[in-house]
């Protein structure tokens, strides 16, 4: 495919999202529809249309237009290329621009520059502060594709020489001790045999850092409360010795890969669904609470996430996370900790959230709290452990 022809693509994937598709779905749709298409063109229309998602706002403005030829009017104003060549109504190209299309757009200022909706911008200036801005920028642009070693089975050294033996370039962060990112080559991830072997899962280095900071007991029973995917739970269990690996999530279905993904690890996870079953395997001496949130320091690589935000979903997710709070501490054993954990920036769902829970219940106390921001070696994190005094 042409370049004008891939802008031409991404342009109607984009107007699919906008009338309610998903991105995933929409790009899929695409990409069954269009066999001719190779895999450098499906990976050059998805950064596209990812690209566009994360900039929905300056690149409307650079090219006058929130439609999907709008704002690939837009990335290709932003990324300096010539208009004229990619707009020139040749082969599966777009339509050649019109009058009114080269005369608008605009420099993009305030929060269109920022890619923020305008009601979450005193919330994210009040959340982070003289880091507002930077942070903005940060996901406004692609995140690192990172993995994590699993070093029940390998060691980050060796896994990198596994990685760059198949041609995916592979170097240590300094987030992590178990961090790695990857660079040129880092599509052939999945079908590797580092990978397939259980060597490295992908996991984000500051989850990983998030992780590294818990003290994980070496006896007992741990319980990842809020599980997803199971990323947390699999990078606890290297270093858990004896103790019993429990994963439970409100929604089952995220846990269907789980099995699959422990068993690639060499670890055992118990995947636990009924609420009644594991109040009767309670207490834990560790139960994580990586609660639903806005998602804000991922929106690298969710960009929906942050223009499906609003002032009423905000809310609802900080009363699910004070529920959950409160339905995650009866679970803990004497002595045992509870930790809570989003992946977002702002301090509605993190600090304050932490201030609501020790504000009605007495006998909890904070014993540590970390933020990560977004940025070359991570997305935006935040964790808070709380142990009760007894």
């Amino acid at each position: 495919m042409t370049p004008a022809a891939r802008v031409a693509a991404a342009s109607m994937v984009l107007d699919q999202i906008a009338s309610g598709l998903p991105a995933e779905v929409a790009l899929t749709r695409w990409a069954r529809g269009a066999r001719f298409a190779g895999s450098k063109d499906r990976a050059a229309i998805r950064d596209h249309v990812f690209d566009a998602l994360r900039c929905r706002r300056s690149y409307a403005c650079l090219g006058g237009g929130s439609d999907g030829r709008g704002l690939m009017l837009g990335l290709v104003r932003a990324q300096g290329l010539d208009a004229t060549q990619i707009f020139a109504g040749e082969g599966y190209g777009l339509a050649p621009l019109d009058a009114a299309e080269q005369a608008a757009g605009h420099v993009p200022q305030g929060a269109d520059a920022l890619d923020l909706p305008d009601w979450l911008m005193p919330i994210w200036q009040a959340s982070l502060g003289e880091n507002a801005a930077c942070v903005a920028e940060t996901q406004r642009h692609r995140a690192p594709v990172m993995v994590r070693v699993n070093t029940a089975k390998s060691d980050r050294a060796s896994a990198i020489a596994a990685l760059d033996a198949e041609g995916i370039s592979a170097l240590p962060a300094a987030i992590a001790d178990t961090a790695i990112i990857l660079g040129a080559g880092a599509r052939k991830l999945a079908q590797s045999q580092a990978y397939l072997q259980g060597l490295v899962e992908l996991q984000d280095g500051a989850a990983q850092a998030l992780v590294g900071l818990l003290d994980v007991p070496q006896a007992g029973r741990i319980l990842d409360y809020c599980a997803g995917g199971g990323g947390k739970v699999l990078a606890m269990a290297p270093r858990a010795g004896k103790a019993r690996l429990f994963a439970h999530d409100a929604q089952a279905q995220r846990l269907k890969d789980l099995p699959a993904r422990a068993a690639r690890a060499d670890v055992a996870v118990e995947i636990v669904n009924d609420n009644s079953a594991l109040a009767g395997l309670a207490p834990f001496d560790l139960v994580l609470a990586d609660v639903p949130c806005s998602g804000s320091g991922t929106w690298r690589r969710s960009p929906e996430a942050k223009w499906l935000l609003s002032p009423d979903s905000l809310q609802a997710l900080n009363a699910t996370q004070d529920l959950i709070l409160r339905q995650a501490a009866p679970l803990v054993a004497n002595g045992g900790a509870l930790a809570y954990a989003t992946c977002s920036v702002l301090q509605q769902e993190n600090d304050d959230r932490i201030s609501q829970f020790l504000g009605e219940t007495a006998s909890w106390r904070q014993v540590s709290c970390q933020h990560w921001l977004p940025g070359p070696e991570g997305d935006g994190f935040f964790l808070a452990v709380l142990r009760q005094d007894l």
